[in-house]
């Protein structure tokens, strides 16, 4: 079964996928792979080059930080890089799936799962939420980053609510509730 983990920044979703991991489950990072294909796919980094210009590229790395800035002054190219680049992490993820022999349960972690459409990739989804206050400082104190600038970051995420209503399952990574309790929990549900 492929279960797909998702939660807005600073929820804890890669704490839930570190847990699995432990526990001997395949885990896909979608974030991390996106970005490693946005690198080394030929085939997507020819479409981003004719997408967005040569300049997206220098010295064959992504200029990430010069792309954002781009995009997302433009919500029309970020849909267009999306188009690009959800399919290939897609078809990725589909490679890797299948190549996870014997696993039960293989688990795919992104952040923008349903906004991704990956959630039609997998059986079950499960959101990790958090209240916003306990998001806001671990974002802070991990990334360095002033209120502000986190608040920004979530408010360009589908809310948490919103996310929670189109779970299968979910997390609650309050800080104050135990997580691994609740990720046996989820285990022993999928199995049934």
């Amino acid at each position: 079964m492929r279960v797909g983990i998702t939660g807005g920044i600073g929820s804890g979703k890669s704490i839930v996928g570190q847990v699995l991991v432990r526990m001997g489950h395949p885990l896909y990072d979608a974030d991390s792979r996106a970005k490693w294909l946005i690198e080394h796919d030929g085939q997507l980094v020819e479409g981003i080059t004719m997408l967005l210009g040569p300049w997206a590229y220098a010295d064959g790395r992504y200029n990430r930080i010069r792309v954002a800035q781009l995009v997302f002054d433009q919500p029309h190219l970020l849909h267009q890089l999306n188009a690009l680049v959800h399919p290939a992490v897609a078809a990725d993820f589909e490679r890797w799936a299948s190549s996870q022999h014997g696993a039960g349960l293989v688990f795919m972690e992104a952040a923008i799962l349903f906004e991704s459409q990956f959630d039609k990739l997998v059986e079950r989804t499960v959101a990790v939420l958090a209240p916003d206050r306990v998001r806001i400082e671990r974002v802070m104190r991990r990334d360095g980053a002033i209120r502000q600038q986190v608040e920004v970051r979530m408010r360009a995420q589908m809310p948490p609510a919103e996310m929670a209503q189109r779970a299968d399952l979910t997390v609650n990574n309050d800080g104050k509730s135990l997580i691994v309790p609740q990720i046996i929990d989820i285990l022993q549900r999928l199995s049934e």
